[in-house]
Formats: C-alpha cells, structure tokens, sequence
C-alpha cells in the first residue's frame, strides 16, 4: 500500500530520507569498491549535504532523483582487460559504464524491470543496476534476459539489501578480484585448473555486492594471529 507523503509526519519524512540516505551511501561504496570513478565528495556526503541536494524544504526525497552514470576508472579498464593470445593481441576492455535507477513503486513488477532493460538498451549502457523497493518477482526478471544476449548486465537491488555495508563488517574478510592475468599467473602456479579452487556462488552476498561473474577468480585475505593476515582464492560460480 502506498504512503502518501503528504500526510507523513515531519519526523517519519526525516526517518525516510535518513534511510535513503544510507541506501545511497552503500551503493555509492558498492561502486567504487568494484571500480567505478565516484566522486570522493559524493562518498563523504553527509545527511545534511544530501538533504540539501534532494529534499525541497524539508519534503520527502524523490526517489526518481537519485539514480546516477558512472564510467569505469582505468584500474577497472586494465583489470577487466583479458590476456593478449595470439588470436587476440590486442584484447579490449570488458569494462563498461553502469546506469543506476531508483524504482519508487511497489511491488515490482514486469512492467517496471521492462522499462529499466529499455532504458539500458536505447542509451547503450553496459551494466545497470534497479534498486527497488522490494525484491522483484521471477516474473518480472525475465524482462532482463534479452539483454543477457546482447552482453549486457543487469541487476537489482532491494532498498534493504543496501541500508549497511556488509563488507564493513568486522567478520567479513576483504575480497579482491582478480584480473585475468592474475588468475593466468596464480593457476600456472599451483598447476591447477580454474574449477579445483574452492568456490563461491555468484549469489553470495560479497559477491553480489562486488559484481562478481562467474569464472572469475577472488582472493579473499583474512587476518591470523599466527601469520598476521593469509590468503585463499575462490571460483566464482
């Protein structure tokens, strides 16, 4: 059932935005964790400066306002750059640019998730990711699969999943992506194929929040109080 705003009190809108807030912190930490040029003004950005930005005298935040473009940076470009072959000596980046949305409705529904794929396909843009307010359907996923064919990649994410950074968590190992060459490097020296390392679903958590696809390799360091800090690798799968 829809909330009107209007009779929403000062307290509850504050309550709101404050939540938004947070809601765009994290993704804007998600981005940047996986690469993306965000501005260090917009990961500092305090309650106020968002409210300043987004709440006219006080009203509650249009959530329509509050998706953002991002390129990716060139550390991203050179990482997501595969090995040369000699088929392919000059390999391309497979870095793209990612369109972030805001859905203000709720449920979630095909026509939603089909008009967020028409947007990413007419503007070319090649990761996208729908932050809603609640989970969408299997139904309304399928809307997603034409753009699989064409490369492109879109995801979604819940308001919920996104209101605390799970990677700040002090259980919560670091995860580092591993570039192609890395993982070339780190399988010729164990002798190992891509498949014998430990795995990770691509339905994790951190792996959702770092954007992980499958066939990638992760190194994820944890701290030890014999050896200081020690590493393992995971197969995304």
């Amino acid at each position: 059932m829809e909330v009107d705003p209007t009779t929403m009190s000062t307290d509850k809108v504050l309550a709101e935005n404050t939540r938004l807030w947070r809601i765009c912190r994290t993704y804007l930490e998600m981005l940047n964790d996986r690469g993306y040029e965000v501005a260090p003004s917009e990961l500092k950005a305090t309650l106020q400066d968002f409210l300043n930005k987004y709440s006219d005298q006080g009203a509650l935040v249009d959530r329509r306002r509050l998706g953002a473009h991002f390129n990716p940076s060139k550390p991203m470009m050179e990482r997501d750059t595969p090995r040369k072959t000699k088929k392919n000596p000059n390999p391309q980046t497979n870095a793209g640019d990612i369109f972030v949305q805001f859905c203000p409705d709720a449920p979630i529904g095909i026509k939603h998730t089909r008009a967020f794929a028409q947007e990413l396909d007419k503007n070319g843009h090649r990761n996208g990711i729908l932050i809603t307010r609640v989970p969408p359907n299997a139904a309304a996923l399928k809307a997603f699969e034409p753009l699989t064919e064409k490369g492109v990649i879109a995801e979604t994410f819940s308001e919920s999943d996104l209101l605390v950074n799970i990677t700040k968590h002090e259980l919560v190992p670091k995860h580092v992506l591993l570039s192609d060459e890395e993982k070339g490097t780190l399988l010729a020296r164990y002798r190992l194929k891509e498949t014998q390392l430990p795995r990770i679903q691509s339905g994790d958590p951190v792996a959702r929040y770092l954007g992980l696809k499958k066939g990638q390799v992760v190194k994820i360091i944890r701290k030890s109080e014999t050896a200081g800090r020690y590493a393992s690798y995971r197969w995304v799968y």
